[in-house]
């Protein structure tokens, strides 16, 4: 895992290189309607957001404790296994403005499944099964105790179509994928090694077509992540990245003649 410091360094040098995050100078049709469409924020104050944030607000308060068993490489905020609800809620939950993304991309590109491996306390999940109230979002949860908490609050709050099933990905991730039906968007968000972030990739590439969308989490968090992010790029099944810095999203359009790799700012 990289540095704060190091970490400040690469998104300076990331913010001053990416294409313009308006839609300037980007030539791709497809990649121009990205901008524009998905990228820009055109209703950060749905009420439906606003439920969402009520509850990160309310778990970041809670000095409830939780065991989390850390299957993955492990937190940026140390290794102890008893965290609070509030202190996970503050280190581990992605940001609003990508849950937001993540809603306008299902609605946007028309989503039919989702899929996300890392429910954590479920404020990301609860953007996706809010994009998707008709459709089905599985999560996969390693930690037992914060997948009991998070199906418990998700079920009191009326997320009905969101299955969560707790275990190892290397478990369940199989089954799950056996579960998707059309348009799929798989989120990569619990296990941030090179090895099996790759080895993911490769169970769910030969079940993409064209008009499917991965999304991996924290691509510039490490070394490691780095290079995995870097293969992934080169897959030929491939067509089109996305960089975001903290989100790298991964693309299958067979519009595209030849392999296409942007960085944007966001």
């Amino acid at each position: 895992m990289f540095t704060q410091l190091q970490l400040a360094v690469r998104f300076i040098w990331y913010y001053i290189t990416a294409s313009n995050g308006r839609g300037h100078g980007i030539h791709s049709p497809f990649v121009f309607s990205f901008v524009r469409e998905v990228l820009k924020d055109h209703n950060r104050y749905s009420d439906l957001f606003f439920r969402i944030e009520k509850k990160r607000k309310e778990f970041r308060s809670s000095d409830q404790i939780l065991e989390v068993l850390d299957l993955g490489a492990g937190s940026v905020s140390g290794k102890n296994p008893m965290r609070t609800v509030g202190s996970i809620a503050k280190n581990a939950a992605k940001p609003a403005r990508f849950g937001r993304l993540f809603f306008r991309l299902i609605q946007y590109y028309k989503i039919q499944s989702v899929l996300e491996l890392g429910t954590s306390l479920g404020l990301t999940t609860r953007y996706l099964a809010a994009a998707l109230p008709d459709g089905d979002v599985f999560t996969i949860e390693g930690s037992p105790e914060i997948a009991a908490f998070t199906e418990s609050n998700l079920k009191k709050e009326g997320y009905d179509r969101v299955k969560l099933i707790q275990g190892d990905f290397d478990q369940e991730l199989n089954a799950v994928l056996d579960r998707l039906n059309g348009r799929k968007l798989i989120f990569f968000d619990g296990n941030h090694r090179l090895e099996p972030t790759l080895c993911y990739f490769k169970q769910v590439l030969p079940l993409c077509k064209e008009d499917d969308i991965l999304v991996f989490d924290d691509i510039h968090w490490s070394e490691e992540m780095d290079h995995a992010w870097k293969e992934i790029k080169k897959n030929k099944e491939v067509s089109l990245t996305i960089d975001l810095f903290f989100i790298g999203l991964v693309f299958f359009r067979k519009e595209f003649k030849e392999k296409q790799d942007f960085i944007i700012r966001f």
